[in-house]
């Protein structure tokens, strides 16, 4: 059965603001792309991060990371205490459209966001359309995150959002496969033109 689109579901980081923790390192390590990638992946990796995305405390992840490299502990440090230095802004045609889609009136926005729960407040303040939404959540607050199933079913049950009525945006392809597989419609983001293309090839007006 086709049902007619009434929902539509943002990811934030790498959808509509630009966040790479390779923006803050390449001031530390004075533009040395071989150090912000050697320490990117072998010490505050990506794995290490998704933890505090799932409810771990930024304390209790330095703690274990600094316990396993002391003398790199102020590099540890930053990660969190410079964080906002790993914004680049937001993605402006995607926060354009955002805009648009909310303000046709046509659907419901969400937001779906893997988030520390300890930074969702500076993340508020640095980007106050986060605030637009009809609902947000934020995987640290929830204590899981994508792409367990968990939180796509936590995101339906306090919205009452039915999956096969909404289409889900996100960068990172993993997450679209976990919500196809729960029956949303879903884009792998790529570039701005490219959502906008998707949306106009499943009809979505604004």
């Amino acid at each position: 059965m086709n049902y007619k689109i009434d929902t539509i579901i943002f990811d934030l980081g790498g959808v509509l603001v630009d966040w790479k923790p390779e923006y803050l390192y390449r001031k530390v390590f004075d533009g040395d792309e071989e150090k912000v990638k050697w320490f990117l992946n072998n010490i505050c990796t990506s794995t290490w991060n998704a933890e505090q995305d799932g409810g771990r405390t930024i304390e209790e992840a330095e703690n274990l990371k600094i316990a396993e490299f002391p003398e790199h502990e102020d590099l540890i440090r930053l990660y969190y205490n410079q964080w906002h230095q790993m914004f680049s802004g937001p993605i402006a045609e995607n926060v354009a459209l955002f805009k648009s889609l909310k303000a046709s009136g046509n659907y419901k926005i969400y937001a779906l966001t893997n988030w520390s729960a300890q930074k969702w407040d500076k993340a508020l303040e640095l980007f106050p359309f986060f605030h637009d939404f009809d609902g947000v959540v934020v995987s640290g607050q929830e204590k899981t995150r994508k792409p367990f199933p968990e939180i796509y079913h936590l995101l339906t049950d306090k919205f009452d959002i039915n999956p096969e009525k909404a289409i889900f945006i996100d960068d990172n392809k993993e997450n679209i496969v976990a919500a196809i597989a729960l029956k949303f419609h879903g884009i792998h983001y790529e570039s701005p033109q490219q959502l906008l293309h998707e949306l106009h090839a499943r009809q979505i007006l604004f």
